[in-house]
């Protein structure tokens, strides 16, 4: 196993041999991430450096890769997509066994043009995803994520509502075709779709099903927060959700799900910690440069504040729909979203974090997690214990009050411009 941030001599040339290939779109000058652009451009010690300041320390060392088996690998070349794996260890405890979970991140781009038929769109897309899933379920991955509204194109930026057509009950088509698969592989399985409640009025939501290891339902969580910003013209289609913050116990731990929008959110991440998740996945569609510098500040930081694991998972692609649009905010009429940079990752509790999928490439992120981490984490920094619970929410109680009244104090010296 070769720890992160130690590569061979010979890079270099490898540097040479990339930066000849054409560039593609959602790339580094032609790199897959910032990652790989540094591996390749900087000496073996100084990326060793460059990596520990940048993915941080697990247990005081770099974050171990995985050799996966050849099987695997060969899958992943012939589908061409990313396949990365890393090792999450725990200190050793007297009292506890290590609790050690293989938990996997899927991104991918659609399959045909947005203008082929919808059937045919959804189909292509189960088809592409399938040989991940595979290769997930042959890795042992135990618990797998895969990215918001994965079903679907992410139509919600034009504001046609053809694009509901693609909804689905919680125990429809797309949660079908993957009880299958959790059921084969032993395997949890985080399914993000575009949700249509037939008991309410056939209204729809932003919905993460969640499917247990027999293939079985255990529950759902709707999107709590909806973007209201740019080309992120979601609340055309669904509002805020109603299922408030729930953390799913399974056969390999307690995850929760904070979907997109949610991440910008502290105290949604926080109240996913306060009812014990050990794993957060953060199912999303985020583009360009509106939101690229956030990317791998907020889930991070999530992770260190509620001392639990945070999946990642963004899609990938340009997706192209048939007809301009425009959101308001005085730019021209276009016709995609913007580039989805994928950059799938995790991140640990300890501060430490996995370098990121490819920008352009569908991929697969697998890491092996103990989650005793957390509780390890909990008890060194003592977040919880020194947490004022009682002042938050004395003041969130206050500020929900018409009347409220900012805790200001002014400098008497200070006089103000009339």
């Amino acid at each position: 196993m070769e720890p992160v941030g130690q590569q061979p001599e010979d890079n270099g040339e490898a540097a040479k041999e990339k930066v000849t290939l054409p560039i593609k779109q959602g790339s580094i000058h032609g790199f897959e991430s910032l990652h790989r652009l540094l591996e390749a451009s900087l000496s073996p010690q100084l990326f060793q450096e460059v990596s520990r300041l940048l993915l941080g320390l697990n247990c005081g060392c770099p974050l171990e890769r995985i050799a996966l088996l050849e099987t695997t690998t060969s899958v992943s070349e012939k589908h061409y997509f990313d396949l990365q794996a890393f090792r999450f260890h725990a200190d050793k405890e007297p009292l506890r066994e290590p609790r050690i979970v293989r938990v996997g991140l899927i991104q991918n781009s659609i399959a045909l043009p947005t203008n082929a038929p919808f059937s045919e769109q959804k189909t292509a897309i189960m088809q592409k995803v399938k040989p991940m899933i595979d290769a997930a379920g042959a890795s042992g991955v135990n618990v797998l994520c895969l990215q918001e509204a994965w079903m679907m194109p992410f139509a919600f930026c034009t504001r046609e509502k053809r694009w509901c057509e693609f909804a689905e009950p919680v125990d429809g088509e797309s949660t079908q075709f993957l009880q299958d698969l959790a059921k084969k592989y032993n395997m949890v399985i985080v399914s993000p779709i575009l949700e249509r409640d037939l008991n309410h009025g056939e209204t729809i939501w932003n919905t993460a099903v969640v499917i247990g290891n027999q293939g079985n339902i255990i529950g759902k969580h709707r999107k709590n927060h909806i973007p209201r910003v740019g080309d992120f013209n979601e609340s055309t289609y669904y509002m805020e959700g109603n299922t408030g913050h729930p953390v799913f116990e399974t056969a390999y731990g307690k995850i929760a799900v904070n979907i997109c929008y949610g991440r910008h959110h502290p105290l949604n991440w926080m109240a996913f910690g306060l009812n014990g998740a050990e794993i957060v996945f953060n199912p999303s569609a985020t583009v360009g440069e509106l939101l690229q510098p956030m990317w791998p500040i907020e889930a991070r930081n999530a992770a260190i504040a509620n001392s639990y694991f945070v999946g990642s998972i963004n899609r990938v692609g340009t997706e192209v729909f048939p007809n301009p649009f425009t959101s308001g905010d005085g730019k021209p009429q276009h016709s995609d979203f913007g580039h989805f940079y994928g950059s799938s990752h995790f991140s640990a509790p300890d501060a430490s974090c996995t370098p990121s999928l490819s920008r352009y490439r569908d991929g697969l992120m697998i890491a092996d997690m103990d989650l005793n981490l957390c509780r390890q984490l909990k008890d060194k920094w003592g977040f919880r214990m020194t947490a004022r619970y009682e002042l938050y929410s004395e003041l969130l109680a206050q500020y929900l009050k018409p009347d409220f009244a900012p805790q200001v104090i002014v400098d008497p010296s200070w006089q103000k411009r009339p």
